[in-house]
């Protein structure tokens, strides 16, 4: 069964849970989305009855033997010979197909612009993949064939791990097998110190594994809504790692879980600990000028503290690497975001502001409904239909250590998206400034992802013409959300694309696009390149993690990532 393990397995990790407009997302845009739905049926019964002629057609070949309806072989639900070759399972297949077609035909003639149209595919694909027959045991043969194989006990193990659900997971199907990790010890192993503590974040530095170092050191902001660990799963994907290993000084930072009496903090609290951070590292490493690295929300936070320097005139940013962060979104981006509304926002907001925090299972459940066939049914065939247990795979397991988002932090994102902040230099203020990203010249690596459905690549293009920087690189990885990130030079698979001629980027991911080179192998030798031309001289490496203003505490990965609230 290695097979549905492994689809499971990269299917969930390119959808992690990621900060952005979707967190405020309210349930009245579900309803208002379903509600044009409801208009346009109403307003032409005629073309209704059309569609629904159609299908009625359908089903009269379907019940006749007469349908051509097959799946997409792409599709992996429908794999299985038995939709082929059994007259019971291939009629049931061909009256979702039907439905489906139905569904699709009608909705292409409805008379939407683009953001409703946007809204009514998404809400129609959600409803159309809960009708799938293979979600049902009767409906699905795999499930049939392993209920008579194991003499009933995947039935057994279903209901069990359906009931463990339900009593400690809160109703939701399990996306990971917990049980094998344990941080510091076979996850998260780097050798490293927390060489500094306050109550909203750890500063980790880690142990040098060469004799020399690059005397520049690099800072790792991370998201506030997962753990920092991600940056140092395994060794085979740790990018702390592979930075120490390449002499790169690296230091992490370990955002505290905030709990309801901690829903104050702000972007202006997370910047404030930002600039704190740096002038720890520029103190123990006794460099004047830091690089620092960041991905996804924790890319928005980056560049708000780089507009924050550049508008203090503080010089100790000496490059920043931006991974799979859109800083200019526009609602097209993906269909989720076109569910937005300012009304929404706002709704999403107070509600936030009144229960202090929004809790890291909410936040969990509400982007797996946003990808219910990757996120939910997957999982609820694995573990209930076929009795199996979810992967134990180190990604989703840190994707299931979620944390908490302070109220306050969630409405400073909004108001990120809400203002196009980064893309109207001057006009918001926030973090006790005004943004203006044209003020910040650090050199630029930005990262994007091939199939990231969460921050698209090419919306994360547009992040190289926001800057003042004159020198900008971007990268386009394989993949998707986070595999996009953890590709190291072990995955043969790997790939990436770069721009074949130096010099400044085009405007558009489209322009830049024609004008790229395929290279084989991983971004990650080629970023560290980068980073190292810009990281000044080697000098020999310190002994110790620390000194003795910010002496070695505990071990990494520290104790807020393992600290429950």
């Amino acid at each position: 069964m290695s097979g549905p393990k492994v689809t499971l397995e990269n299917e969930a990790a390119q959808s992690t849970n990621a900060l952005g407009p979707l967190v405020g997302l309210a349930r009245e845009d579900f309803v208002g989305a379903v509600a044009v739905l409801l208009r346009e049926t109403a307003s032409d019964p005629k073309r209704l009855m059309k569609h629904a002629q159609t299908m009625g057609e359908d089903m009269v070949k379907i019940v006749t033997g007469k349908s051509d309806l097959a799946p997409n072989p792409k599709d992996k639900r429908f794999h299985d010979p038995a939709w082929q070759f059994n007259p019971f399972f291939r009629a049931g297949a061909q009256y979702y197909l039907a439905i489906q077609k139905g569904m699709n035909n009608w909705l292409e003639d409805l008379e939407l612009d683009e953001l409703e149209r946007n809204r009514a595919n998404f809400i129609s694909n959600i409803i159309i993949d809960s009708l799938a027959p293979t979600n049902t045991l009767a409906g699905n043969p795999i499930a049939q064939k392993q209920l008579i194989n194991s003499g009933g006990l995947s039935l057994i193990k279903g209901l069990q791990n359906a009931y463990n659900d339900i009593v400690h997971n809160r109703g939701m199907v399990s996306q990971v097998d917990k049980r094998p990790f344990k941080l510091g010890e076979n996850i998260a192993t780097s050798k490293g110190n927390v060489v500094h503590r306050t109550e909203m974040y750890e500063l980790i530095h880690y142990a040098p594994t060469t004799d020399e170092v690059y005397e520049i050191p690099q800072l790792t902001i991370p998201p506030q809504i997962n753990k920092m660990y991600i940056n140092d799963l395994s060794p085979e994907k740790s990018i702390i790692k592979w930075q120490v290993d390449n002499g790169v000084q690296t230091f992490v930072i370990s955002w505290r879980n905030p709990s309801k009496d901690q829903g104050h903090w702000d972007m202006s609290d997370y910047i404030a600990s930002c600039e704190e951070a740096l002038e720890v590292v520029s103190t123990i490493s006794g460099s004047k000028k830091v690089n620092v690295s960041a991905g996804c929300s924790g890319g928005q936070t980056a560049s708000v503290l780089a507009s924050k320097l550049a508008a203090t005139g503080n010089p100790i940013l000496n490059t920043l690497t931006l991974m799979v962060c859109v800083l200019h979104p526009k609602p097209t981006d993906i269909e989720a975001g076109s569910l937005v509304s300012e009304n929404g926002i706002q709704i999403a907001k107070k509600r936030a502001a009144k229960k202090g925090i929004i809790k890291a299972d909410d936040l969990a459940r509400g982007f797996a409904w946003l990808r219910p066939n990757d996120l939910i049914w997957n999982y609820v065939i694995n573990n209930y239909l076929l009795g199996m247990d979810p992967p134990a795979f180190d990604v989703l397991y840190w994707n299931s250590d979620a944390t908490n988002l302070s109220a306050s932090l969630m409405g400073d994102f909004l108001t990120l998206y809400e203002t196009l902040a980064f893309s109207t230099p001057g006009e918001t203020e926030m973090a006790d400034h005004k943004i203006d990203l044209t003020k910040v010249t650090a050199d630029l690596f930005i990262l994007g992802g091939v199939t990231d459905h969460i921050t698209p690549w090419k919306a994360t293009y547009r992040s190289t013409q926001l800057f003042g920087s004159k020198d900008v690189t971007y990268v386009l990885s394989q993949s998707g959300h986070m595999q996009a990130i953890l590709n190291p030079p072990t995955n043969p698979k790997a790939k990436y694309f770069v721009q074949k001629k130096k010099g400044k980027l085009p405007a558009t991911a489209d322009e830049w696009l024609q004008g790229t080179e395929e290279v084989k192998g991983s971004w990650w030798p080629y970023w560290m390149e980068w980073i190292q031309k810009r990281s000044g001289k080697k000098v020999a490496a310190p002994q110790i993690v620390g000194n003795d203003e910010y002496p070695a505490q505990e071990s990494a990965p520290g104790l807020y990532v393992i600290e429950e609230v």
